[in-house]
């Protein structure tokens, strides 16, 4: 279905309602495994880097699941994340391959230096 008007101005409204669906599964973890998902979260937003909005959705949507089957199992929360956190939340987000920040700016940075070297041409 070809996206309306409105959605190319404020993105997939599918999008953003499984991002709500995932807000509220992650809500509704007991305690500690809901504030290890939030911290893990937030670090997935500053390091993970993915931009993509399918590949997104489908990351977390994974990540609420293995946080509900670890509830749900009783499984304690460093048998989850290990000794390394930020070793984990980047191992997990490198098995989603979408677009990420980092490739626009390597895009850029192999443009500015391809320009830089046409000018020093004589």
């Amino acid at each position: 279905m070809a996206a309306k008007w409105y959605e190319v101005v404020t993105g997939s409204l599918e999008q953003k309602k499984q991002w709500r669906q995932y807000k509220a599964r992650i809500e509704a973890l007991p305690e500690p495994h809901r504030s290890a998902a939030k911290a893990l979260e937030r670090y997935f937003m500053y390091a993970g880097g993915v931009t993509d909005g399918d590949t997104l959705v489908q990351m977390f949507s994974d990540f609420a699941d293995l946080w509900e089957r670890a509830a749900t199992d009783g499984t304690p929360v460093r048998d989850i994340v290990g000794d390394d956190p930020a070793a984990f939340a980047e191992e997990f987000t490198a098995a989603y391959s979408g677009k990420h920040w980092i490739d626009k700016e390597r895009a850029r940075l192999n443009k500015a230096i391809d320009d830089a070297e046409k000018g020093e041409r004589p």
